[in-house]
């Protein structure tokens, strides 16, 4: 069994390499989205408007969005595995795959990049504002550029190995499991009036389970400037710089884990990043990460998705071996 498992890891990654996320096929995360929403709305009435009732309607929450997802993958793949080794392989396979963001994560971001090249700035702002949840009307070009490439570095966690780490270890159900977590998180956990308290759990949650995959994630992401740099050309990518700067910044951030991969992209790029931004028309004073040793340009964030693919490669080698073991 555990042969078909790691199997359908490697097909779920090599179908979102080629296919990232068909619109024409239902996802999971937006089912969870939905839930959410429709949990929130019927939880809040439910318990008192204040500290308390808010804290716990949001535990609550929680606990029947991960009962669902991970009942339902559980069940789905219980039952596909009942019927055969083959029909396991192939809903674990599909499952994987729609959990997995970097083929998406590039497409999106790059956008901004190709924008730029047309020397549009509106075009790269609108494209920016897709996968960004900060105010992008008054970013300078060097403003959206940053804000592409801080997404691509966060993200290479939450989207690419974090993922890949929970369906490598707990399989289809795990990897639900996390993001509905994730999804979760990115929805309520946000620090304002509406859900200082109620988005505290799920914020906790997700924070407890990033926190051993963002930091392999980061020590990933050195390692993957270390070979930029060996077979790059030019000075763009410094491994040294980078493991620095991840180890002086990685702290630099509300969150203990969003700042893992951000302070080694920085530093790889030997960029500042970073640093104040507007959310919801509130400036958010936010620490600097990384040394500004050269100008941000809008070629960082081909390079900041460079990173990532190497990155990612490097993660996927140990779930190749543990396949080849298991054959």
């Amino acid at each position: 069994m555990f042969k078909y498992h790691i199997t359908a890891v490697l097909v779920g990654c090599f179908l979102d390499a080629c296919f990232g996320d068909p619109l024409f096929l239902w996802h999971p995360v937006c089912a969870i989205g939905n839930m959410i929403s429709w949990l929130e709305k019927k939880m809040r009435p439910r318990f008192p408007a204040n500290v308390s009732g808010e804290r716990l309607a949001g535990v609550w929450l929680v606990v029947l969005v991960l009962l669902a997802a991970g009942g339902l993958s559980f069940g789905l793949l219980s039952v596909s595995y009942g019927i055969s080794p083959i029909a396991g392989l192939a809903v674990e396979s599909i499952m994987c795959y729609q959990m997995m963001a970097w083929h998406s994560l590039r497409k999106e971001s790059m956008k901004v990049y190709h924008a730029f090249l047309k020397k549009d700035t509106e075009q790269a702002r609108q494209a920016v504002s897709m996968i960004v949840g900060r105010d992008t009307k008054s970013l300078s070009d060097i403003g959206i550029t940053k804000a592409a490439v801080e997404t691509v570095a966060e993200n290479t966690s939450d989207g690419v190995i974090a993922p890949l780490i929970f369906m490598t270890l707990f399989g289809g159900t795990g990897v639900f499991l996390y993001k509905a977590v994730n999804t979760m998180d990115s929805m309520v956990g946000y620090k304002n009036d509406r859900y200082l308290w109620f988005g505290r759990c799920a914020a906790g949650l997700d924070d407890v389970m990033n926190f051993i995959p963002a930091r392999i994630s980061a020590l990933l992401m050195v390692a993957a400037g270390f070979l930029c740099q060996l077979f790059s050309r030019g000075s763009f990518y410094c491994g040294k710089n980078g493991y620095r700067i991840w180890k002086r910044d990685r702290f630099n951030h509300k969150s203990p884990n969003s700042a893992q991969t951000e302070s080694a992209c920085a530093g790889i790029l030997q960029i500042e990043l970073a640093g104040n931004a507007w959310y919801f028309g509130t400036l958010y004073e936010k620490p600097v990460i990384g040394d500004s040793l050269r100008e941000v340009e809008y070629e960082d964030i081909a390079r900041a998705n460079v990173l990532m693919t190497v990155t990612y490669i490097l993660a996927l080698i140990p779930v190749v071996i543990l396949l080849v073991i298991s054959l």
